[in-house]
């Protein structure tokens, strides 16, 4: 009865000990209601979330850590997004083949070639490339003097 008066849970009412013969003589409202008034009844208070694990988690990703697979939801492309990614990789593949070519270690012919394989994917990093170059002797030996 005390609860449903308060508005509170049943857990939430609290009753003194050295009054309990008055508590078990209320059996009306009003008889709750002057009990709760006088401070035989009262109401505990709310009981809190703890906010210190929440905290120590925070910290920990903070530095790097509680990032393996089980941790990571989402798709692959989810977290990497696949066009930043692309760009990232043809952009240094270009890089080299532009620097092979300046140096003369690759003719146009075979800048050419590897600039068509790069654009669809044919290779996954510069060292691909390199291996490429190396497996089928499109490496020139003899480097010509930069032409400025």
């Amino acid at each position: 009865m005390a609860a449903k008066i308060m508005k509170c849970g049943e857990s939430r009412i609290w009753l003194d000990p050295t009054r309990l013969a008055d508590i078990e003589e209320a059996i009306t409202s009003a008889d709750v209601r002057r009990l709760i008034k006088d401070g035989v009844i009262a109401r505990k208070p709310k009981q809190g979330l703890s906010s210190f694990r929440k905290n120590k988690i925070a910290a920990q990703k903070k530095k790097g850590r509680r990032r393996n697979r089980g941790s990571v939801k989402g798709k692959k492309g989810t977290r990497l997004h696949k066009k930043k990614t692309w760009m990232k990789t043809i952009r240094s593949l270009r890089k080299l083949m532009v620097e092979l070519k300046a140096t003369g270690k690759v003719d146009n012919k075979t800048y050419r070639d590897l600039y068509t394989k790069s654009k669809s994917g044919y290779f996954r990093s510069k060292s691909h490339i390199m291996i490429y170059l190396e497996r089928n002797n499109l490496l020139r030996k003899d480097v010509r003097p930069e032409a400025k």
